[in-house]
């Protein structure tokens, strides 16, 4: 699917902020929501990402790559670009109806010192700080959380633990936040997942779930920890793989190579397989390992 050029304002997302695709002085497909501009940037492989910026005063078709600068994920096609476009415009209006407001409120964070809140709702406040920030929940409020997941304090740091906030207090955040803070607490607390909703994720559904059984099956497995393109074996990777993965200083290292076109990290890690990847001695790449003993 191609991107107009021309500008399509409100089409498929009426009311405010209007949504508008483009393309940019360099070809990109481009658009607009509100304030936030998006474009789907070209990347290594034949993939293109997600990136945003802020503001820019000029015409779409004078935009290019420096003016963005936040990722934002994978895209396949010029039609996840423009899905996620309008998931954002939905995004962004649904956050303007909840009527969240900006406050100054003296607070000492996990993080450092407050210096500016968003509030949700009463008893329920989104902190910044000069490096981090998350949320505050209230007594009464943290007191609802589940037990397996509430934090002492009622703070929860905006990385991961704001979906717990997330899936507590579903009213206060968009459609777009619910799912995003479904898949942090599927990924990041199976366990807890599956016994508040009572339900058992399946393979796929839960990163940390699969990290586990990718563990358990191949704890006896030479898997990557380490891996630079070999200067000394043109189109191999040079490896450094650890007995199950470890990563302590007592793990045993050994070094292989596999070639350039099969290696791909993966999500949860490259198994070595013997009987095709050769056990590699030979001089490093590594500057940690030049001048090693074999």
């Amino acid at each position: 699917m191609t991107v107009l050029a021309s500008a399509v304002r409100n089409d498929e997302t009426p009311g405010f902020p209007g949504v508008s695709f483009g393309r940019s002085a360099d070809g990109m497909a481009v658009a607009l929501v509100g304030e936030t501009a998006f474009a789907m940037a070209p990347a290594r492989d034949g993939r293109h990402y997600l990136v945003t910026g802020w503001r820019i005063r000029r015409p779409m078709e004078e935009w290019t790559r420096s003016d963005f600068y936040g990722h934002s994920g994978v895209l396949a096609d010029d039609e996840a670009f423009r899905s996620a476009v309008l998931e954002q415009g939905e995004h962004q209006r649904e956050k303007k109806a909840l009527g969240r407001h900006e406050a100054r409120i003296a607070a000492s964070t996990p993080w450092g010192p407050s210096q500016g809140a968003t509030v949700y709702a009463d008893g329920v406040v989104f902190h910044d700080t000069a490096g981090h920030g998350g949320f505050h929940l209230s007594t009464e409020l943290n007191a609802q959380i589940n037990p397996m997941l509430r934090a002492d304090g009622g703070w929860y740091e905006e990385d991961e633990a704001w979906a717990i906030v997330a899936i507590h207090f579903q009213h206060l955040f968009t459609s777009f936040e619910r799912r995003s803070a479904e898949r942090t607490v599927k990924d990041s607390w199976p366990d807890a997942w599956e016994t508040i909703f009572g339900t058992i994720l399946q393979p796929g559904e839960s990163f940390e779930k699969d990290r586990r059984a990718f563990e358990k099956d191949h704890a006896d497995c030479w898997i990557v920890i380490s891996a630079i393109t070999s200067d000394h074996e043109q189109g191999f990777v040079e490896v450094v793989a650890t007995r199950g993965g470890e990563r302590e200083v007592s793990a045993g290292e050994r070094r292989f190579l596999v070639p350039s076109t099969e290696y791909r990290v993966g999500r949860l890690g490259f198994v070595i397989d013997e009987t095709r990847h050769r056990a590699y001695d030979g001089p490093s790449s590594f500057a940690g390992w030049r001048g090693r003993a074999a």
